[in-house]
């Protein structure tokens, strides 16, 4: 029994057999051409080209068949144009080789003796590329076409009339139009050759011959990349008589392989000072594409084209006439209208494009980026979006598309000026509108710009509220320790950055504040709430630097202190004994340093605040070793106390520390308290009452021996 073959296998032994005739026959050729015996070579070169009748070879097999062949045909051309030169007549052999047996190698060798008859007289070059690519009709096999007229535009490359006017040259040797002209027909029917490949064959071969076909689009591409070259080609005449011919081939071709390859095709040879004043002609088309067609693809390739002219150092941006962004807009607009089935993502990805044109070519225009907003809004009410998951599509393109005015902003309470931006949040789930959220605090971490008013400070509080509040989407379980604290420190790092220009609105940004994070639920609220506080305290500090401008800064101080002895009362609530007490020892000596009216009686609530914390909440022995040390350091280092305040809080550090339970923690801390009665201040002076200390090392020793 025979082995079976694999189809490779065939392939590979079917190219291998053409090519031994390719290399026989050219071996032939050239022999005969150096023997001066013209006729015979072009009879090898006959046999050499009727390898390309076949039908066998896989497009790659084929194109590699094709690429030896045109090597050698090199040989012929270059023969011709020397024998030329010696005298020979090129019209006799452009005859001639009109009588070749098969229509496939005919047309090959006309080609080669067309271009030559061209290069040694340009007379009738307009004749001669009308004939050649009129003839090539007689080769109607979809691969074999494709090929044949690839041939004639690589022939033709070096020979193509580009001048604008007849009167420069004899009329038979034409002008750029004809160039056109016979391009935009080579174009038309290699397009033509190429969709029919895809109806060729069993249906079960279907994606077999979609990848075979867009192994073959740079042949047809390559029409398009010539008609680009051509020097004399002007915005009019593009604007009339290229880019209307060309989108019409596109769109009625009705293939959806054929129309996204072509129009990105065009969107890349042509220069963007052509694309800019045909963009409606352009858009209009994509509108009218075949419904398969990811014309998402096509507007965004354009798109980011024109953005990068606009942004070029050496360009001159987009003339003032061009309503780019208007007309962008309501083309992606009709596009969408016109796709009822467009999926949602792909209408974000448009957005995000369009957002980005309008942030690089008009980045003053802050209405521009609102209306793209507004638009992505409008459709996601009418087709009934809410709540999309974190992993899904379109959420991750409304999250690019949201992020992207932050990255290029930089000060994030420019966000503040899109009005349709925070009601986009609402469509998210809560993990995207946390990571959204976290995205724009770092960004306005990085950029260290100010949030100077209070209504920014609501709105952007707002705004980031999955950072700062409970949500009623939030999952019950809990989040992991560590990303929990990393988040929330971040929060606070943000909170410094609001700070108003005057002192007065920096009062009520603080108040706003409290307000949000007041709300954040006990686990927040020891992040937050402390930077809060000592904000305050900062403000207090400014108003003592200014009291000589301000007659109200001793009002406006206590009630800074107010604002902090509250904010530290819900730290208590939420269980933070041990920070509690640290701010309120903070708070006192704040009021010391500043000393503005009745700072002596705030500084002697904040301690005895601190005391009551002491005795109520904190019963762990090392924890009230680490307290009464604290309280004792903190009230040594206070001069603003007369004798009255001062000899009730003293004798409070005193009773305080005999009364601890371990004998060991009892004796360090009545120790540390004598330092009260020698370096403690009473209205700034020390006390220096050596009788007490003793007293108090005394009680030392006793407690140590006992």
């Amino acid at each position: 029994m025979a082995p079976v073959t694999s189809p490779q296998d065939e392939q590979d032994k079917l190219l291998e057999e053409a090519m031994n005739v390719v290399k026989t026959q050219s071996f032939q050729m050239k022999r005969c051409l150096d023997k001066l015996k013209l006729m015979e070579g072009l009879k090898h070169a006959s046999n050499m080209l009727s390898e390309l009748r076949t039908s066998e070879l896989s497009p790659k097999n084929y194109y590699e068949l094709y690429m030896a062949i045109s090597d050698e045909m090199r040989h012929l051309e270059i023969y011709l144009i020397d024998e030329w030169q010696k005298g020979r007549k090129v019209p006799d052999l452009y005859e001639l080789v009109q009588y070749a047996g098969h229509i496939v190698p005919r047309l090959y060798l006309l080609i080669t003796v067309g271009v030559v008859y061209i290069k040694v007289s340009e007379f009738s070059r307009k004749d001669i590329l009308k004939d050649l690519v009129e003839m090539c009709r007689g080769v109607q096999h979809p691969l074999r076409g494709l090929f044949l007229r690839n041939y004639l535009l690589q022939c033709t490359k070096n020979v193509l009339p580009d001048c604008e006017k007849e009167s420069e040259i004899p009329e038979e040797s034409g002008i750029v139009m004809d160039s056109v002209e016979f391009i935009q027909l080579n174009f038309a029917e290699m397009n033509k050759l190429w969709v029919r490949m895809q109806h060729q064959g069993h249906s079960r071969d279907r994606e077999q011959r979609e990848q075979e076909r867009r192994e073959l689009r740079l042949l047809v591409g390559t029409n398009l990349v010539r008609l680009s070259q051509l020097e004399y080609i002007d915005i009019p005449t593009f604007k009339k008589s290229i880019l209307p011919a060309v989108l019409e081939q596109v769109v009625n071709c009705r293939d959806p392989i054929a129309q996204e390859y072509l129009m990105e095709c065009i969107i890349q040879v042509f220069p963007d000072e052509f694309h800019l004043q045909t963009l409606r002609i352009f858009l209009q088309a994509c509108a009218d594409l075949h419904e398969h067609v990811n014309v998402k693809t096509i507007i965004i390739s354009l798109i980011s084209r024109l953005a990068q002219f606009a942004t070029r150092d050496e360009g001159t941006g987009i003339p003032s006439d061009i309503q780019l962004f208007e007309i962008f807009s309501a083309q992606i607009n009709q596009v969408v209208q016109n796709r009822p089935d467009m999926p949602p993502e792909d209408i974000v990805s448009l957005n995000v494009a369009l957002i980005n044109l309008a942030l690089k070519c008009y980045p003053g225009r802050y209405d521009f980026v609102d209306k793209v907003l507004e638009t992505t809004e409008e459709i996601f009410h009418k087709l009934n979006l809410d709540h999309l998951e974190h992993t899904s599509a379109v959420s991750k393109e409304l999250s690019k598309l949201m992020m992207i005015p932050v990255d290029n902003y930089k000060d994030v309470s420019t966000l503040l000026k899109l009005d349709h931006y925070g009601a986009l949040f609402d469509y998210f789930d809560y993990e995207s509108r946390k990571s959204l959220s976290l995205h724009i605090v770092n960004s306005a971490i990085e950029s260290g710009n100010y949030i100077t008013s209070s209504e920014e400070a609501d709105s952007l509080l707002t705004i980031i509220s999955p950072l700062v509040v409970d949500q009623k989407d939030q999952p019950e379980e809990e989040e992991d320790p560590e990303d929990f604290s990393e988040e929330q420190t971040t929060v606070a790092k943000f909170i410094s950055l609001l700070q108003a220009p005057e002192p007065d609105q920096q009062y009520v940004i603080l108040n706003t504040a409290r307000k949000h994070f007041g709300s954040g639920g006990n686990k927040r609220l020891k992040f937050t709430l402390p930077v809060l506080i000592f904000s305050a305290f900062k403000l207090a500090f400014h108003y003592k630097s200014i009291s000589e401008e301000d007659a109200k800064w001793n009002k406006k101080c206590q009630k800074i202190f107010q604002f902090c002895h509250q904010t530290i009362g819900a730290l208590i609530k939420a269980e933070q004994n041990e920070m509690s007490l640290r701010l309120f020892l903070q708070g006192a000596v704040a009021a010391g340093e500043i000393e503005f009216e009745n700072a002596e009686s705030v500084a002697y609530e904040f301690i005895s605040q601190a005391f009551s914390l002491y005795e109520d909440e904190i019963s762990d022995s090392k924890a009230q070793l680490s307290a009464i040390y604290l309280i004792i350091a903190t009230f040594e280092q206070m001069g603003i106390f007369s004798e009255e305040n001062h000899e009730p809080l003293r004798t409070k550090c005193a009773l305080a520390a005999s009364k601890l339970l371990k004998k060991p923690d009892q004796c360090r801390a009545v120790a540390a308290c004598s330092h009260l009665f020698w370096s403690g201040k009473i209205n700034g002076e020390e006390m220096h009452d050596g009788k007490i200390v003793l007293e108090c090392l005394f009680t030392f020793v006793l407690v140590r021996e006992n």
